[in-house]
């Protein structure tokens, strides 16, 4: 495993490699680094379907608030590193702020629509960083395919309108939320949670799985706002939750759902605060087969 700092260094890397096989396919997994087995499962998918496998790991300035947790973002170069070389990565590149960012940026890529709700709402600007670092990092590493987390769900629905939209030559490939065996869906930001945060954490996944329970046992009988209730419900019963939102919406376009289209693809989206930690989680649904009635 190869691990570099500059963008050149990494751009003649792969030039290297391209030479050597211009069939070579490349896969990219972009993260913020404090690897965890969702991490893992993202290498893992790329390393069965490219011949190289590159991470980066770049806590980025650009998508975190004025009183969000840059400082606090957990960070461990060791186990990264270890997690990455044990999931088969070939390529880690790891550069500095002032590697990506060595001038003020001036240019900065948003993405319409699909920002507005979720955590676009409360996190004014969160995406437009999101959206920028990404896109510099396609451009760096060119890669064939890119595997992101359906954990959240709402950056993925951003960058795939983002490549569409701009004719990036890459595939994004989304993978599945990678869960603790009690439900928890694992994420960095999991280790802020006390013993008894995480513990009134699981009312979060536990709510989703209603929810789908719901809708396969009662079809267009539940109105889309009352699936929502159930939902609020259910993680206001946590003395802990203090809920951000609560939405269902179609997916990948993020637009209200206000009565069931048939066999529509849908997300019920959750952010909630356990103490100082927000948490995000979600689940892909399916609305019934269309009724007439419109509920």
């Amino acid at each position: 495993m190869e691990i570099v700092h500059q963008i050149e260094s990494l751009r003649q890397l792969i030039k290297a490699k391209r030479a050597a096989n211009p069939a070579v396919r490349i896969g990219f997994v972009p993260t913020m680094g404090f690897l965890h087995r969702g991490h893992a499962s993202l290498l893992e998918a790329a390393r069965k379907e490219c011949d190289v496998v590159i991470l980066s790991i770049f806590v980025n300035p650009l998508q975190f608030g004025p009183n969000e947790d840059l400082e606090r973002y957990p960070r461990d170069e060791e186990r990264d590193m270890a997690i990455a070389r044990e999931a088969g990565t070939d390529i880690v590149f790891f550069p500095q702020v002032s590697e990506m960012y060595p001038k003020p940026t001036r240019t900065i890529v948003t993405v319409s629509g699909v920002t507005e709700r979720l955590c676009g709402a409360s996190r004014p600007g969160h995406f437009d960083g999101v959206a920028t670092v990404v896109t510099k990092l396609l451009n760096i590493v060119q890669p064939d395919k890119a595997y992101f987390g359906m954990k959240d769900a709402q950056q993925v629905a951003v960058i795939e309108q983002m490549v569409y939209d701009l004719n990036i030559p890459v595939t994004i490939v989304p993978c599945p939320i990678v869960r603790e065996e009690d439900g928890l869906a694992l994420s960095s930001r999991n280790v802020y949670l006390s013993e008894e945060e995480r513990k009134q954490a699981l009312v979060l996944s536990a709510a989703l799985e209603e929810a789908e329970s719901l809708l396969e046992a009662r079809k267009e009988a539940i109105s889309p706002e009352e699936l929502r209730q159930t939902v609020v419900r259910h993680i206001q019963s946590s003395p802990l939750a203090d809920i951000d939102y609560v939405e269902l919406l179609s997916y990948p376009d993020l637009a209200p759902v206000d009565f069931w289209s048939s066999n529509e693809r849908m997300i019920i989206a959750v952010a909630v605060r356990f103490g100082a930690t927000r948490l995000i989680d979600n689940r892909i649904l399916h609305a019934p087969v269309a009724s007439l009635s419109h509920l």
